[in-house]
């Protein structure tokens, strides 16, 4: 009997998740209990909610609840350039795969703000592959999505922004990308004219074209097993043999089926090539 408080709990984040993709179609069954649960809770705290139970109540029938909610179990925090040995490595192995090619085009999956995916455009207008790539973002939360794809951030971050860049082996100015607008930084439209932006989920949804590059960083860590082979899965189905897989670390990589398919190129910044 001592542990059925913890038991009823877990019974409470599956009924809740489960309404949530009924009611909503946002799926974050698949995703581990633990973060979920701390999310839950400090929202929770926030409205005064003494139980999971509660908060579903106020989620099903609440609008405001319920995107407060889509938000805080999809937010990850953002950063720009935010690990310099991984864009050198990224840069390094991702450019002389994608000139090899007529049309190139990259995935960034899990897409939730500017700096996830306008760090690679960066790189990309550097290498002069900008024109000819294309990009697509994607991610489950439609709110999410919109705001990235506005490609602005906070004017306070810009200079530990440009710091990073220049760490990261930048070769400009990181304001040759951004302007000033209404007291944010926004990234030039420019720089975002080679992004398709589309609401997407690795839970439910199936493979819609082939990657030379596939990038999902921050996001698998909160994923469940079951999902993350499923994500893996497809990453798998999207990409030809020779395309590059960008993940956090390993992210279930070195585990059976997966191991025999990719070869790392960096495996502490996660990078690796498709070889089967």
């Amino acid at each position: 009997m001592e542990d059925q408080p913890h038991d009823v709990e877990d019974l409470e984040v599956d009924l809740l998740l489960e309404g949530v993709f009924r009611l909503f179609g946002h799926d974050f069954r698949g995703y581990q209990r633990e973060p979920v649960k701390r999310r839950l809770h400090a929202m929770m705290k926030d409205i005064g909610a003494t139980t999971i139970s509660a908060l579903q109540e106020q989620v099903l029938h609440q609008p405001a609840t319920a995107a407060a909610l889509l938000r805080g179990l999809s937010t990850r925090p953002a950063a720009l350039f935010d690990d310099p040995d991984y864009y050198r490595s990224l840069r390094d192995a991702m450019v002389p795969l994608l000139r090899s090619c007529p049309s190139p085009r990259i995935w960034v999956a899990e897409c939730v703000a500017a700096e996830d995916v306008c760090g690679l455009a960066i790189l990309l207008a550097e290498e002069g592959l900008h024109d000819r790539t294309q990009i697509f973002a994607t991610a489950e939360n439609p709110c999410l999505l919109e705001e990235a794809s506005d490609g602005s951030f906070s004017l306070d971050r810009l200079s530990a922004y440009a710091k990073n860049y220049e760490e990261s082996g930048g070769k400009r100015s990181l304001s040759d990308y951004c302007d000033e607008r209404h007291g944010r930084a926004v990234f030039s439209a420019q720089l975002r004219s080679n992004i398709t932006w589309a609401q997407y989920s690795l839970a439910t949804d199936a493979s819609f074209n082939e990657f030379q590059l596939i990038v999902c960083r921050r996001a698998m860590p909160d994923f469940g097993a079951y999902l993350q082979r499923r994500t893996l899965q497809l990453f798998y189905e999207s990409m030809p043999l020779f395309g590059i897989l960008s993940v956090d670390r390993s992210d279930g990589l070195m585990a059976a089926p997966f191991v025999s398919r990719y070869k790392p190129l960096s495996a502490e910044s996660g990078l690796y090539r498709r070889v089967a």
